[in-house]
């Protein structure tokens, strides 16, 4: 990202909505919303396959592994607005397991980008498969949009939930609802 050029279309933009970015609560605004977008969208620099490294372990199970509860942050790529919640993710080793920070990690390589929740829960399901193999792999995600809550038809309490199942999580109902009973668990 050029950080000059967003800096200076951000001073542009507040000129457009009627703002001065010469008042005083405005002067670093430019450059504070660069540095938020650059943040925001660092998800385009990220590899996948780096982010996870040499986190892959030999395991002699095949066992249903979940990680629930991962907070995920992103914004739409149609307001570019943020949607926030919830992302559930979970697999079948095939002799190698991920380091469980890794399956955040993950999560926040996809999602530091302009973004469809649909879509961020199939490239997150498919990186996972990718990583470790599995037999199969499940990802639920329960999120917030502000485009739907604060513009549009303003419903504050609406929450999207999406899933993609990969492998054995699509092929074998048994599988695919253990692993929904356990993700969407209510504690």
């Amino acid at each position: 990202m050029n950080h000059e050029k967003v800096k200076s279309l951000v001073h542009d933009l507040l000129i457009e909505l009627g703002e001065d970015p010469k008042r005083e609560g405005l002067l670093k605004t430019p450059e504070r919303v660069a540095a938020s977008l650059a943040f925001l969208t660092r998800g385009y620099s990220m590899n996948p396959h780096k982010v996870v490294g040499d986190a892959v372990f030999e395991s002699a199970t095949n066992n249903m592994v979940i990680v629930r509860d991962i907070e995920v942050y992103s914004l739409c790529e149609h307001h570019m607005l943020p949607f926030f919640g919830k992302c559930h993710v979970g697999y079948i080793s095939r002799d190698k397991v991920l380091g469980v920070s890794k399956i955040a990690r993950i999560v926040d390589c996809f999602a530091a980008r302009l973004q469809l929740q649909e879509r961020l829960s199939s490239e997150i399901a498919r990186a996972v498969k990718k990583e470790i193999g599995a037999v199969g792999v499940g990802v639920v995600m329960e999120c917030r949009h502000l485009c739907m809550m604060m513009r549009g038809v303003e419903k504050q309490n609406s929450v999207m939930t999406t899933s993609s199942v990969l492998g054995s999580f699509h092929s074998d109902p048994a599988t695919r609802s253990e692993f929904m009973a356990l993700a969407m668990r209510r504690d």
